[in-house]
């Protein structure tokens, strides 16, 4: 039960549902999803230790805020971190690996244009993918987290899912992707690179033009 929860809390927390700044109070929620409030509070513990909610004293758990300072941080530890999990895939790639690249490749192209949500939730798998295939179990929990955190910006801050061309993100998303089928490391972990870079800038660039993303 408290397993369901925590998916379900997870997932409202990451696409707004449970908006910023919000209080969630134990008893409301237990009534919502029809269960008592032990599941809950274990399911709200949990989601604390992932940073996505606080404790608020007397009143019950407060869904983090999140602003350009946020997202700042998390692009910057993507940064970090993902250009050597591309590289560790690469070391690693095999068929199966890049048929599972491949085939997420092929569905983001072919859902992004008319819904951009379907196409983002086809990039956040191509990223998980590569972490995954690095072989490094605390390297993949680390970036999971950046992507939940990426994941919700997206949903909860306006105008950020336009903040990559559908074409460009294709393509940047098809370098790393070549260069890991090829079993390049050192290509690979460019290419993530130099993908990173085109998020991080042009996120930073709608914040410093006060393009109200973050009102």
């Amino acid at each position: 039960m408290a397993d369901r929860l925590v998916r379900q809390l997870r997932e409202m927390v990451l696409t707004g549902g449970l908006a910023p700044g919000s209080v969630i109070v134990e008893p409301q929620l237990a009534e919502q999803f029809g269960v008592s409030k032990t599941p809950v509070r274990e399911a709200l513990r949990l989601l604390a230790t992932e940073g996505l909610v606080a404790v608020v004293p007397k009143k019950g758990y407060l869904v983090r805020t999140l602003g350009p300072q946020d997202v700042s941080e998390v692009l910057d530890l993507r940064m970090l971190l993902e250009p050597h999990a591309a590289g560790a895939a690469a070391m690693f790639a095999d068929a199966s690996l890049a048929s599972e690249l491949r085939a997420i490749l092929d569905r983001q192209a072919e859902v992004a244009g008319a819904d951009p949500l379907a196409g983002m939730y086809e990039a956040r798998l191509f990223h998980q993918g590569i972490a995954r295939a690095a072989r490094n179990r605390r390297l993949a929990e680390t970036l999971q987290r950046c992507f939940d955190e990426s994941a919700r910006a997206h949903h909860v801050l306006p105008g950020l899912q336009l903040h990559m061309t559908r074409k460009q993100e294709l393509e940047e998303h098809e370098a790393v992707f070549e260069a890991i089928a090829a079993g390049d490391p050192n290509r690979a972990g460019e290419a993530m690179r130099a993908h990173l870079r085109t998020i991080h800038d042009t996120v930073m660039r709608q914040v410093a033009h006060g393009s109200g993303l973050w009102d």
